[in-house]
């Protein structure tokens, strides 16, 4: 699945949610996918929070395959600014 796929997955969910903060998702030379503003979009641009990690672990969180506080623990997600916002992800999807 490509984060143009997954992106149009979860738009749905994200326009009616009442996510207030930004997330990105950084899959490195593959793209990014950012939450925010009500929206999901694959432009790059600030956000909150940055979970850098692979496109096949992003699909594998929307879907709930993978569980995001054990990934981080083995290094498949690196988390950078607000953990907070993080946190809300769960909620989000």
């Amino acid at each position: 699945m490509t984060l143009a796929e997954i992106a149009q997955m979860i738009r749905a969910g994200v326009q009616s949610s009442a996510f207030a903060d930004s997330l990105k998702f950084d899959c490195g030379d593959d793209g990014v996918l950012v939450i925010g503003g009500g929206d999901v979009s694959l432009e790059d641009r600030e956000t909150d929070v940055t979970l850098k990690m692979s496109v096949e672990n992003v699909e594998k969180l929307i879907k709930g395959k993978l569980n995001p506080m054990t990934a981080l623990m083995m290094g498949k997600i690196k988390l950078s600014g607000n953990p907070a916002v993080a946190m809300k992800l769960k909620d989000l999807l």
